[in-house]
């Protein structure tokens, strides 16, 4: 039987990092990860990528097998489509926005790059700037650089670690408008980190709450919070008793 398409993601580990964790994810779904600073939550954004390797780690993706530790399958990151933004953006400060977005196609033929990056900056809403280096972009605007890059990549999944932390309010509004644009033309699934519990009932379909390493508890936003499964999945999201 065929692997379903989208995301299958279980890591185990006792330490040094506990993992404790297996879920799914389908295409064009955006799942949001959520639990206290330490939780782990940045870890297995890594670990998707094949930045970091637990002791057990079973991932596919697209119907590809990433990593299977019976099989002894541990795929480097370079031969994963992950489009991975980080909290600090992670541009090249030397490069044009354009230039970074052309970075990650290393893949495709030259001729056809610049084209494209354009194209993306444009999705982005960025085609104005696409010759300012980030030095000369707002918060906001490099974090939409940073997008376009990971979607330049043309990625079986895109994982956020908290992409929306340090814009204010009107550019985190144009951000999430611009992640419901990505989901809707790519079909990528989406894990986004976030500590906004606001910010992931908007935007995710079901929450994966953890703590330690383990995942404590999933459903749709309203679910669990409106019905937290533990006093422990209470503290995890710092709600009130």
């Amino acid at each position: 039987m065929p692997d379903p398409p989208g995301l299958t993601v279980a890591l185990r580990q006792g330490g040094p990092i506990p993992l404790d964790a297996a879920f799914d994810c389908a295409p064009g779904e955006l799942i949001a990860l959520v639990g206290p600073s330490g939780a782990g939550k940045t870890t297995l954004l890594r670990s998707i990528a094949g930045l970091y390797r637990p002791a057990r780690a079973l991932i596919r993706c697209g119907g590809e097998v990433w990593s299977d530790p019976d099989a002894h399958l541990w795929r480097p990151p370079h031969r994963r489509r992950v489009g991975l933004v980080f909290q600090s953006y992670a541009l090249f400060p030397h490069l044009t926005a354009l230039a970074n977005v052309e970075a990650a196609m290393s893949g495709r033929p030259a001729g056809d790059r610049r084209a494209e990056a354009l194209a993306l900056l444009g999705r982005v809403d960025l085609s104005d700037v696409a010759h300012r280096t980030p030095g000369q972009l707002s918060g906001g605007q490099q974090q939409r650089v940073a997008l376009a890059r990971a979607m330049a990549r043309d990625p079986q999944v895109l994982l956020l670690d908290e992409p929306l932390s340090a814009v204010d309010r009107r550019t985190r509004r144009k951000l999430r408008e611009v992640l419901t644009s990505i989901r809707t033309v790519s079909r990528a699934p989406v894990i986004l980190v976030t500590h906004d519990l606001d910010e992931a009932a908007d935007l995710a379909s079901r929450l994966i709450v953890i703590d330690r390493g383990e995942l404590l508890q999933v459903g749709a936003p309203s679910e669990v919070l409106a019905a937290p499964a533990s006093d422990r999945v209470r503290a995890a999201l710092d709600l009130e008793p």
